[in-house]
Parts: C-alpha cells; structure tokens; sequence
C-alpha cells in the first residue's frame, strides 16, 4: 500500500538510506514533476487537495474554454494571454491574478495579504469563491479587450 500511495500522490519514495527509489519494474522515479494541473494538485499535501479542487473548478467556471495548463510550475489558465495561476504554498495558496485585478478589488482584498499581482488566501481558512470567480471572469473581460500583458 505504501508504495501505491506514494505512486498516486507523487511523492519521493525513500529507502532506509534516505536514497530515492523506483517503483519495481519500470524506470519512473516517484519525484516526478507535475506535468497536468491534475497531477500538481494530486502532488500536494493530502489536507490541501480539495481546496485546490474547488479553486480549479471556480476558474473553470468562470472561465469557460479556457487552456489549462502549468506555467513557471504552476496551475495556469489561458485564452489568448494568462488570466490566472495559483501556486500551494505551507500555509497559504498563492493566486496570481496579474496587478490590474489586485488594484480593481483592493476593497475586497482587504482581509487577504496582497502585492502587486498576487494574493495570498491562507489554508486554515475558507477560499472566497465569489470574489474568485469575479476576479477571474474580469481577467476574461481583459483578455478579451486586449489590455493582458501576459504571454500564455
């Protein structure tokens, strides 16, 4: 079962001398790195991966049709230039919604720790879906009348 669950989640199997090791029978080593947003959010921490759910779905939701993939190792979602991406961290998900949203919700954005173009929603506390989905669906009206800086 260890092996299996280490396997799923993608996390670095270990022997006794602390030496990664390789499933038996083929050739992939268990650190490998997330090449989907599925498997980046299989890779995180068991306690975090169904906020990560929610927060994809939301996206999702508010940005139909859009290109999802990874960009700087992190779960991006694109139309013709990046809308969003969103990194785990230990104690928060990191939430980069480019500088112009961050500026356009900073009332909402109070509670939240921000910079220029991130937002830092920490992880013992609820995702706040609405303003999300709001700023991500701004994102799209940016996208769509051409002002995105981002290169997807």
């Amino acid at each position: 079962m260890f092996l299996i669950a280490s396997f799923l989640s993608f996390a670095p199997a270990i022997n006794e001398y602390g030496k990664e090791f390789y499933f038996p029978g083929t050739f992939t080593s268990y650190k490998m790195k997330p090449k989907t947003i599925e498997e980046y959010i299989y890779s995180a921490p068991a306690e975090v991966q169904e906020k990560l759910w929610e927060l994809h779905e939301c996206i999702r939701a508010a940005a139909p049709g859009a290109t999802e993939g990874l960009k700087w190792s992190m779960p991006a979602y694109s139309y013709q230039k990046i809308l969003v991406t969103f990194a785990v961290f230990k104690k928060h998900i990191g939430f980069y919604p480019m500088p112009s949203a961050v500026k356009a919700f900073k009332k909402d954005l109070i509670k939240y720790k921000t910079a220029e173009g991130s937002i830092q929603f920490p992880l013992d506390k609820p995702l706040p879906f609405p303003l999300i989905k709001k700023i991500v669906k701004f994102r799209v009206k940016e996208s769509k009348e051409g002002t995105i800086k981002w290169r997807s």
